[in-house]
């Protein structure tokens, strides 16, 4: 099967930086889109991004940089977005099905795009016309910070169509990346998205000071949360106790590196949701998914403690330390 040559990366953070050095194993030229004329000038010079991941070197022969969204996807076949979800719509304003057409998609978004309550997939579905066995998605477990300094990490590549998996995880498999496929687009887009809350939530009780032992057991039902919510969403048979679903969530809950722990963290720490966010100047995907998929849930009404306990603290301003121990009388 041959690697896919023609791939671009759009997004200028962590993940898309991250990305863009694993291609740069196995394709010749890596087509990059980002927004900041400046930080392209930068990569030219230095060969490294100045804001995310400046440890990481790039052989600038390899990157075909631009700020023009338009010229970056005429030039791929392939197209990796990794903007943050609740800027996909402002980052492909101007963009419709035509610059789209016979393309292959992978989300490397891990969010939710809240003016929609949609996942990526359905979004670039809906917006530019990719037919859904044309859509795939990155998942975990694995941190950028991680990728920047080549330790052994995993990732999932999940498409309807397995040879579209197999082609990504082709060309994103080197030394340091390990990649299995899935068919599940769906199921491990939804679990990506719900591991951020439970993160947050996870964030949020090391902050109030609760001990290993009961972040065990939030975890291990922040599982059971996820196998019921995207077995009602989308019924196939899956095992959620593999990398995809069970270690992304691991990886999120319990990692330094993970912004969601941090932002829940601060939350249970006494920050306030504004002052959370300007302190970490990054987006936190879960804050916006939680009011999202509390919204969705509200239709197919799936047991889900955490992510009420979860909402209730972000956005209706309960206090973080009151509503944990209310939770915790319903975990077991």
């Amino acid at each position: 099967m041959e690697t896919p040559q023609h791939i671009a990366v759009i997004g200028g953070g962590s993940w898309a930086t991250a990305l863009v050095k694993i291609l740069c194993n196995n394709c010749t030229k890596v087509h990059w889109w980002m927004r900041s004329d400046e930080a392209i000038s930068h990569i030219h010079q230095f060969g490294h991004n100045p804001k995310y991941l400046q440890s990481v070197s790039f052989d600038t022969q390899q990157l075909v940089l631009s700020s023009n969204l338009q010229k970056t996807l005429a030039s791929a076949d392939w197209v990796i977005i990794a903007t943050p979800a609740a800027f996909l719509e402002e980052a492909f304003n101007g963009i419709g099905e035509s610059h789209f057409a016979n393309k292959v998609v992978f989300s490397a978004v891990k969010g939710i795009v809240p003016s929609y309550n949609a996942i990526p997939a359905r979004f670039i579905h809906k917006s530019f016309g990719v037919p859904y066995d044309h859509i795939g998605i990155i998942s975990g477990p694995c941190h950028a910070e991680e990728v920047a300094m080549e330790r052994l990490s995993y990732l999932t590549l999940a498409c309807p169509q397995t040879n579209f998996a197999q082609q990504m995880a082709q060309a994103l498999s080197c030394r340091y990346i390990k990649t299995t496929t899935s068919d599940d687009l769906f199921g491990t887009e939804f679990s990506a998205v719900l591991k951020n809350v439970y993160a947050l939530a996870a964030g949020i009780c090391h902050g109030l000071g609760y001990g290993d032992n009961f972040q065990a057991v939030l975890v291990s039902n922040a599982i059971q949360e996820i196998e019921r919510f995207i077995d009602v969403l989308h019924p196939v048979h899956r095992d959620t106790k593999t990398s995809a679903y069970l270690g992304d969530l691991l990886v999120t809950a319990y990692s330094n590196f993970s912004r969601n722990r941090t932002f829940g963290f601060m939350i249970g720490k006494g920050y306030s949701v504004k002052s959370a966010h300007l302190e970490m100047n990054m987006i936190a995907e879960g804050y916006y998914a939680t009011k999202s998929l509390y919204e969705i849930n509200q239709k197919f009404e799936v047991e889900m403690p955490i992510l009420t306990a979860v909402y209730h603290i972000i956005y209706e301003k309960i206090a973080p330390a009151v509503e944990m121990k209310l939770l915790a009388e319903k975990l077991a």
